[in-house]
């Protein structure tokens, strides 16, 4: 895939798009410190790239964080949340932080909800103004 300004070329295909991700901690606990979130800005850009994707933006609080993706099409959101979850709970438990380990003891890090919104292009009224706009033919 090559990128070339902000879209990028599929094999048959010109796509432009981000999704807003949100992930919570556990029972909503206070455990991130700047050292754990510049560890999983990390991992969630290596699972990015194993996606074809990119971390745009991240950032977070004590007790959630924030990314902005840029994916491909043929990537279902569902899957790369699972994969960034997952794999950066693994990758933060083997680092012991102690933290995560005193209000965390069940071994997960992250909450089963998430919030993904989509983002990026035109606002909805536009488009849905453009469509209609369209010569029907007769």
């Amino acid at each position: 895939m090559e990128i070339k300004s902000d879209l990028r070329h599929g094999r048959h295909c010109v796509f432009k798009m981000h999704v807003h991700l949100v992930f919570v901690t556990k029972y909503r606990r206070n455990v991130f410190t700047k050292e754990v979130l510049d560890d999983l800005k990390i991992f969630f850009e290596k699972v990015c790239l194993d996606f074809e994707s990119e971390l745009v933006e991240f950032d977070g609080e004590d007790d959630h964080v924030h990314l902005l993706v840029n994916y491909p099409p043929k990537v279902a959101v569902s899957v790369l949340v699972n994969s960034l979850k997952g794999v950066s709970s693994r990758m933060i438990r083997k680092k012991n932080y102690p933290s995560i380990k005193m209000k965390l003891w069940g071994g997960a890090l992250w909450s089963p909800s998430y919030f993904a919104g989509s983002c990026g292009g035109a606002p909805i009224e536009i488009i849905r103004q453009y469509i209609e706009q369209q010569q029907t033919p007769a």
